[in-house]
């Protein structure tokens, strides 16, 4: 009886995942960012199932426009990368008639995206206060450069000027080099993937650039000590850094004894493992550089591929070879996660895209759409959602207060 029970619920449960839907497909969310951080955040919501409205000026989202490289059709790499998945309508939310249809879609729709300057929105009563009386469940986030509160609030602010002021230029790069941002715009993206009954969720660039400072402000916070560059070393274990060899560099990332005495045995000076000022890691950092010249000398003595094989052969030992963009679209691991996906687009009929980082076993990320045209979904939402009439439509694109894409 038991097991005719369980065989029923089993069954049930097939069925289920079956036909379940994505995790976010019964939300609707209202667009209405720009550049990078709150359309990355809208993209990985639309990859989950949610409805996104992408709200554009008549002249669009202003990474439109940022390239080289763009499509044929003119939409630029940039924009395409960060909003996959949307629909856009293109409304001038300065005219009354343009604040009327984005408070009818407030009342259709579950969270709102914004990332105007502080109080930037409230002239046009698109602010939190005003959607919360329009709908008092809406889940209203901002982004910003420096958040909603404090005496910084009205500052702009990009991933530029976060990575400085927030400290993050100060740890990266060489020793005896300038200060150096990282290479992609690492605060816009973390400070998107963080952002649930009604409220206004504040975010800032700022914020979120102190607490991925992680343990480097909290050895300063501890110890009062100015945080130092190391270049591509670690600050607190060694060795871990890239390597010269004797046709270019490789990447060891030693993480305990262990793998110390193991790496030591692979590029035959196993000696070190057992010296007093290499044995244990406090004693590695306590005396980094003479211990990473002993190493940087071996293995200038042959190539990465013959170190790289070497250690891959322990199979303890973290390590890699430094590959450009292009050499990693080219892993076999890439296509293995999923991680370039194709999509047709009006101007490419294969465009392909990264993917989705988030794997999720019962709810599978979809990528429904490519990035919209200015307007392409226009006259769609107002019918649809909100139930204009094609009269009401057509009157609100001759008075320019809509766009619509034909």
């Amino acid at each position: 009886m038991f097991l005719a029970h369980t065989r029923k619920v089993t069954s049930r449960v097939a069925q289920k995942r079956t036909h379940t839907k994505q995790a976010l497909s019964h939300l609707r969310v209202l667009d209405l960012s720009r550049v990078l951080a709150g359309p990355w955040a809208t993209q990985c919501l639309a990859d989950m199932g949610a409805q996104v409205i992408k709200i554009e000026s008549k002249s669009g989202d202003d990474t439109r426009h940022w390239g080289p490289p763009f499509l044929q059709g003119g939409e630029s790499s940039y924009f395409i990368s960060t909003n996959r998945g949307k629909k856009s309508v293109v409304v001038d939310i300065r005219s009354p008639k343009g604040q009327a249809i984005i408070h009818d879609l407030v009342l259709h729709s579950h969270v709102v995206i914004q990332n105007f300057k502080v109080g930037g929105l409230k002239k046009y009563n698109l602010d939190y206060e005003s959607m919360k009386k329009i709908n008092p469940g809406i889940i209203y986030c901002s982004i910003s450069g420096f958040g909603q509160t404090g005496e910084m609030k009205n500052e702009p602010g990009y991933d530029f000027i976060a990575q400085g002021m927030g400290g993050l230029m100060s740890i990266t790069g060489e020793p005896n080099g300038d200060p150096m941002k990282v290479g992609v715009a690492v605060t816009d993206i973390l400070t998107a993937t963080q952002s649930k009954e009604g409220q206004h969720i504040d975010l800032s660039l700022f914020d979120t650039q102190i607490a991925m400072l992680g343990y480097r402000a909290q050895d300063c916070l501890l110890d009062g000590q100015v945080p130092k560059r190391y270049g591509n070393a670690h600050p607190t274990i060694v060795p871990y850094s890239t390597f010269e060899c004797s046709d270019g560099h490789i990447i060891v990332g030693v993480g305990n004894d262990t793998q110390f005495a193991q790496f030591c045995e692979v590029i035959q000076l196993s000696e070190l493992s057992t010296d007093p000022k290499f044995s244990t890691n406090p004693e590695r950092v306590k005396h980094r550089s003479e211990l990473i010249s002993i190493i940087e000398e071996k293995l200038k003595t042959n190539t990465r591929s013959y170190w790289l094989q070497k250690i891959d052969e322990t199979g303890g030992i973290p390590h890699s070879s430094i590959n450009n963009i292009k050499e990693v679209m080219e892993l076999p691991t890439v296509k293995e996660r999923e991680m370039v996906v194709t999509l047709p687009h009006p101007h490419e009929e294969n465009l392909k895209m990264i993917g989705n980082p988030i794997k999720m076993s019962e709810t599978k990320t979809e990528y429904k759409q490519p990035p919209p045209l200015l307007g392409q979904h226009t006259r769609e939402v107002l019918a649809d959602i909100l139930g204009y009439d094609q009269e009401k439509i057509g009157a609100l694109n001759r008075e320019g207060v809509i766009k619509i894409h034909e």
